[in-house]
């Protein structure tokens, strides 16, 4: 299984976004985790080594199993365990653009709009508008089309 964590800052109503030169999709800036590295340690070095810049007290919104499935959706072909953070600042001078892709700042309405897998969607989303922490289960076909999805959340005190 594949661990990954990605991190996106949210600042003056704007999300810093990765546009992936293969898709032309957008995602927040992230990667695998190193063996024996921590989820927080991993959010913290990707964003650096994606953007240059280092984001400002992360929190942990959400985990997720991606399941990538044959085209019937039957039989499992691999399977990603993702941990999303968020920051609401950084510091440092940004980088215009990466071998990962090109960095730019989006209003967070857009989020609803721009091309990305569902799932990253849904998540960003999650991360940005709700309290708390949400977990689930995104079921993708090899191309990424959402087949089907299990969320749920949880809150401190409750």
């Amino acid at each position: 299984m594949q661990k990954i964590a990605n991190l996106l800052v949210v600042k003056d109503g704007q999300v810093l976004l990765l546009k992936k030169p293969r898709r032309g999709w957008y995602v927040a800036p992230g990667g695998k985790i190193d063996e024996g590295e921590s989820i927080y340690e991993a959010a913290i070095r990707e964003f650096v080594e994606e953007t240059g810049a280092r984001p400002i007290n992360p929190h942990l919104k959400g985990v997720y199993t991606m399941m990538i499935m044959d085209d019937e959706g039957e039989a499992l072909l691999n399977e990603w365990l993702l941990f999303t953070f968020i920051s609401h600042d950084y510091s440092g001078e940004l980088l215009e653009t990466t071998v990962e892709g090109e960095l730019e700042w989006h209003p967070i309405e857009s989020l609803h709009t721009l091309p990305m897998a569902e799932g990253d969607r849904s998540n960003l989303l999650f991360a940005i508008h709700h309290e708390g922490t949400q977990y689930g289960t995104f079921y993708y076909t090899e191309q990424f089309r959402l087949l089907r999805e299990s969320l749920q959340q949880s809150m401190e005190g409750e």
